[in-house]
């Protein structure tokens, strides 16, 4: 039922796969530009990552503190879908800006 294999058939084959992943490793472990490639990636990926988080937590104050205006203090701007967009996308000092300009009645 079960398959024969000689007894130094796997001895065989582990050494022959250890041999072929040797050489692999010993081919890329020999090319500094793969390490130099893989330090530029990770690091740009922590940079990525903590940009995202900056623009994602701005974008949110910014909505939060539109929404508060809208609701608490009463601004009414001409525009609301556009002074939204503007505050969601530079965060608290858009919601600054929309606020000068309503001051000076420019919107």
């Amino acid at each position: 039922m079960f398959l024969e294999l000689p007894p130094d058939a796997l001895n065989t084959l582990g050494e022959s796969t250890a041999e072929i992943g040797g050489e692999a490793f010993r081919a890329i472990a020999s090319d500094p530009s793969l390490l130099v490639t893989g330090v530029i990636l990770i690091i740009g990926a922590i940079l990525i990552f903590y940009f995202i988080k900056k623009i994602v937590v701005n974008s949110i104050l910014g909505f939060v503190a539109w929404i508060l205006f809208m609701v608490f203090v009463g601004v009414d701007p001409v525009l609301t879908i556009p002074s939204l967009v503007v505050s969601v996308i530079f965060g608290l000092a858009g919601v600054g800006v929309l606020l000068v300009l309503k001051f000076f009645g420019v919107i």
